[in-house]
């Protein structure tokens, strides 16, 4: 695996002159109407953020870690359409966020859930929110007991 700064260098050597001759050819274009045209509108308007990730060998030049992180999420917001009850797409959608975001931090989602279940009817957070940065799946008691 390279380092950020050697992957900066090879994106400048071995991408950044094909990315250049592809938006050329982008700019070349001319009378295009519909579907074509929006889409080499677009990607001209976006070229600045496009090209970033050859500025910064930190950045990654996919994006399929975010969209893999976010399809559960999608998914579900498909199946609320479903929901037999408003109520019933109502505690999906506050489910589906609090079981992937478990995952996300290494934790067993139904350890997490039962832990929040047990422990958060019993404190005033309403009257003291900043306890419940302790119920947050990244802190510390939860990542000991709910993994």
């Amino acid at each position: 695996m390279l380092s950020p700064e050697e992957r900066q260098k090879q994106r400048q050597l071995i991408i950044k002159p094909v990315i250049e001759k592809f938006f050329e050819w982008l700019e070349s274009l001319y009378a295009m109407k519909g579907k074509l045209q929006t889409a080499v509108t677009y990607a001209l308007n976006q070229k600045v953020e496009l090209l970033r990730f050859l500025e910064d060998g930190n950045l990654e030049a996919s994006n399929n870690l975010a969209e893999q992180a976010i399809r559960p999420l999608a998914i579900g917001r498909k199946n609320y359409l479903f929901s037999t009850s408003m109520k019933g797409a109502a505690a999906n959608a506050m489910a589906y966020p609090i079981i992937e975001t478990a995952k996300d931090n290494g934790l067993n989602p139904s350890k997490y859930l039962n832990y929040l279940f047990e422990k958060l009817p019993n404190m005033d957070f309403i009257r003291n929110p900043d306890i419940l940065v302790d119920f947050l799946p990244w802190a510390k008691n939860v990542q000991v007991i709910c993994q």
